[in-house]
């Protein structure tokens, strides 16, 4: 049950940030360097995560609960910043974003998904069904970058 609600309140706080996304960056510079940041900052959550399961750092439950509360809350941060513009500049961000739009914010829907449920996994401390949870979560990641990042 909690997981449903996790998902329905990312749903609806997705939907809120997309409805304003426009007004958000004045200039197409902007949402790149924003979106950059948010990824940036997951690219941390992964990391640590990552090495704690692989038995890189000792796993500490509650600083992995952590990793995967922000890991939730930023998986959402970095959609709203693909706006009309923001494909020339400094980016990695492939022309496909744009014309594939719908496939694209299918695997962010994805991403973000997994990542609710990655920390919802991660409250219970058990290390191998935070393992199972962070597996979708991290290919979701591997696999927007396939299409969508050069």
């Amino acid at each position: 049950m909690k997981l449903k609600h996790v998902l329905i309140g990312s749903l609806l706080s997705t939907l809120a940030l997309g409805a304003s996304a426009n007004s958000v960056f004045e200039e197409p510079s902007d949402a790149i360097e924003y979106r950059q940041a948010a990824f940036s900052m997951i690219r941390v959550q992964i990391g640590d995560m990552g090495d704690m399961l692989k038995g890189k750092v000792p796993f500490d439950a509650e600083r992995f609960q952590q990793r995967a509360n922000n890991a939730a809350a930023l998986s959402k941060m970095p959609w709203e910043a693909f706006v009309a513009g923001s494909d020339k500049g400094d980016t990695s961000a492939l022309p496909a974003i744009w014309s594939d739009n719908d496939t694209f914010m299918k695997k962010a829907t994805a991403f973000q998904n997994y990542a609710d449920e990655l920390a919802v996994a991660a409250q219970s401390g058990d290390q191998k069904l935070i393992a199972k949870a962070f597996g979708p979560w991290a290919k979701g990641c591997k696999d927007c970058h396939k299409s969508f990042k050069d």
